[in-house]
């Protein structure tokens, strides 16, 4: 099943393995699996502009967002967009948000979150970073950096960069019992979702959140299916990285997990959470995935670990678990006294074709092309990737630890889109990937 990296780099959507630093954003006209997300949002539909920073009114994300029909929003304002405490919901189907168009420094969205709650979505290139922002701890409204909610199908959220949650940074959510079946809790919940290439990393602990401490990566609610977590980057964060609920079916393929707290990848069916209801089988594939623990985290962690009530079906290949020292961790571990057992896997279940490099390339890779915006590093994902590298990144209670300095504040910028320099049905720029690299805002 593995791969060679010029053949993954290419299916992934990553890059030409002669160009690694020029990564090109994961859509249907240039990848061969979005995992179970077959989709292409809105690429190739009309051409929504957003050109204002305000959080809603004329011109902005959320108008865009609001429009019917198939369409891709494109910026010609670059900056922050705050907001202030609000939701970004994308209600409206068949649309993708291409953040590569915006002048430096990109698109960043501050105090609030993203929710998803239709299908047929495709986002890159953005950056949210909630925040505390001044609020007293455990007064609630914690925000997620981004979920998905009842009904959220075809789903791609590619080449973005989440950090400073005071709920999970990057989810996968919705209505985990409604209906009569298991077959209808399914196809009522998030199904075939596909996160990418992703930056998420220093979720707030002790924070907002009114049950306390809450530094979290990904939380797969129950039931969800054909999850694919492909290529991301997890740092710094206290638990759910990922963690995957009861009944959950989805594949953990090429991932780095840097510096976990008390948990790296775990899976828990509650069993108070799920009442009378009959247990479902989880069923998990990880593959060539590497973990390596860091400062905050417990001795002896290990890559993967059983709580709760439920047995879960795990494929395990290919992954790396290390400590600070380079010395192997226990791939495997429990958290329950119950009799939930871990039904090893004979095949992996993944979307047909997918394949994965071998686990010790990730730390080469992965830094150069995960995240919003690699061509123009935001100096906070730029300092976080240099944490990553030199072992010396934290868990972090508010968006000023480890010397982060606050959401950020920068000028607007503007340029007009250009229809005739991008490829509209991909939103890849006609001078190739690399072109963004001398890019002037």
């Amino acid at each position: 099943m593995k791969a060679c990296l010029a053949a993954l780099l290419l299916g992934a959507g990553l890059a030409h393995a002669a160009l690694p630093e020029a990564p090109a954003p994961l859509h249907a006209a240039t990848y061969t699996h979005p995992g179970w997300a077959q989709t292409e949002g809105g690429f190739g539909g009309r051409i929504v502009r957003v050109t204002t920073l305000a959080a809603n009114g004329p011109g902005s994300l959320q108008a865009a967002l609001d429009e019917k029909g198939k369409r891709t929003i494109v910026f010609e304002v670059g900056g922050v967009i705050d907001l202030a405490g609000g939701q970004l919901r994308i209600r409206e189907p068949m649309v993708s948000v291409a953040g590569q168009t915006a002048p430096d420094p990109g698109i960043t969205l501050v105090r609030g979150e993203l929710l998803v709650s239709t299908h047929d979505v495709v986002l890159q290139h953005l950056t949210v970073r909630p925040g505390e922002y001044g609020r007293a701890k455990r007064s609630g409204n914690d925000h997620d950096g981004l979920s998905t909610a009842d009904g959220a199908a075809r789903v791609v959220v590619d080449h973005c960069s989440f950090s400073w949650a005071t709920d999970e940074n990057l989810s996968v959510g919705g209505s985990r019992f409604k209906g009569d079946t298991p077959e209808a809790w399914r196809h009522a919940t998030s199904h075939a979702i596909t996160y990418s290439h992703n930056l998420i990393y220093e979720g707030l602990g002790d924070s907002v959140h009114e049950k306390g401490e809450h530094s979290k990566g990904t939380l797969v609610h129950d039931n969800a299916t054909q999850i694919l977590l492909l290529g991301n980057l997890y740092a710094s964060n206290r638990e759910r990285n990922a963690l995957f609920k009861g009944g959950v079916q989805a594949a953990m393929v090429n991932n780095l997990i840097v510096n976990p707290g008390a948990r790296a990848v775990h899976y828990n069916l509650v069993a108070h959470e799920w009442g009378d209801r009959p247990h479902q089988l989880g069923r998990l594939t990880l593959v060539g995935n590497a973990y390596r623990a860091g400062p905050d985290t417990v001795p002896g962690l290990p890559f993967f670990s059983l709580g709760g009530a439920g047995d879960v079906s795990l494929y395990l290949a290919d992954n790396l678990a290390q400590d600070r020292q380079g010395q192997p961790l226990p791939h495997t571990g429990r958290y329950t006294s119950s009799a939930a057992q871990i039904v090893p896997a004979r095949e992996p279940e993944l979307p047909a074709g997918l394949r994965w490099l071998p686990a010790q390339e990730l730390e080469r890779v992965l830094p150069r092309v995960v995240g919003a915006r690699p061509w123009a590093r935001d100096p906070l994902d730029f300092k976080l990737l240099s944490d990553v590298a030199e072992d010396r990144g934290r868990l972090i209670d508010n968006e000023y630890g480890n010397n982060a300095g606050g959401l950020p504040k920068r000028p607007a910028t503007r340029r007009a889109f250009v229809e005739a320099d991008w490829d509209l049905a991909t939103m890849a720029p006609k001078a190739g990937w690399a072109s963004l690299f001398t890019r002037q805002p």
